[in-house]
């Protein structure tokens, strides 16, 4: 039986229904939910999930209860840690979670309610007003630094894409979006799996924090809902002087 929702959402149970199933689900502080307190660019949104205090993470998703696309990303971290920051899209004033599965089948979740003037999923994206959208599509930049305060201290992952993230609901612009994004160090261990819907914003930004014992450089593999494949590489960059 799901918990009685402290947002008193209209769509929780539905939501929770087909992405939990009959898992038990909690709310609790093991998942901390950072964003900003008020939405300056409703196309753009930054979320943060740290989870790295829910034991043996199995899955990150994020939430946006209300919006037409809701669900953005389902992330399973394999030998990173849980931790996951990205930008998304509201297209009105609605409950956005982070929820993070335990090992032992338990879900963690955590949200509030944010205000949104709406319309960031039903508007096209600049590139496609521009038009340059197809020249630079499936370009990549990141970096990759060393986190500070432990030893041999973990790798802090960024890397942006080109993508027009398309969710459909723009009149004759068809959805087309990035669906998967996988990572993996020098050695081919496996360091995170994510599933990536439209409700991500355009030129999605992501940035994970992957084990210190890792060996880069890290490989980055994309693939979108037309079948492209985008490749690239993270290096370490070197310490500021």
């Amino acid at each position: 039986m799901l918990p009685a929702d402290p947002l008193r959402s209209p769509m929780w149970e539905n939501h929770a229904a087909w992405l939990f199933g009959t898992a038990p689900v909690r709310f609790d502080d093991m998942v901390t939910l950072l964003m900003p307190e008020v939405t300056e660019n409703q196309h753009v949104f930054p979320i943060t999930v740290d989870a790295r205090a829910v034991p043996g993470v199995q899955r990150i998703v994020v939430l946006m209860d209300l919006n037409p696309l809701p669900l953005a990303i389902d992330h399973a971290p394999q030998g990173g840690r849980g931790y996951v920051a990205l930008r998304v899209k509201l297209d009105q004033r609605t409950p956005v979670r982070a929820a993070a599965l335990d090992g032992q089948g338990l879900w963690h979740v955590a949200g509030r309610w944010i205000d949104a003037a709406g319309g960031g999923c039903s508007a096209p994206p600049v590139s496609r007003v521009k038009g340059d959208w197809a020249q630079h599509l499936g370009e990549m930049r990141g970096g990759l630094w060393r986190e500070s305060g432990a030893a041999p201290g973990d790798w802090r992952a960024r890397v942006c894409v080109r993508h027009p993230m398309d969710t459909g609901f723009v009149d004759s612009i068809p959805a087309y979006n990035l669906e998967t994004m996988t990572v993996t160090d020098a050695r081919g261990t496996a360091l995170g799996k994510m599933t990536i819907n439209g409700s991500v914003s355009e030129d999605p930004a992501f940035t994970l924090i992957l084990p210190g014992d890792a060996r880069p450089p890290f490989a980055i593999h994309m693939a979108d809902s037309n079948g492209r494949l985008f490749d690239g590489m993270l290096h370490p960059q070197e310490p500021a002087q």
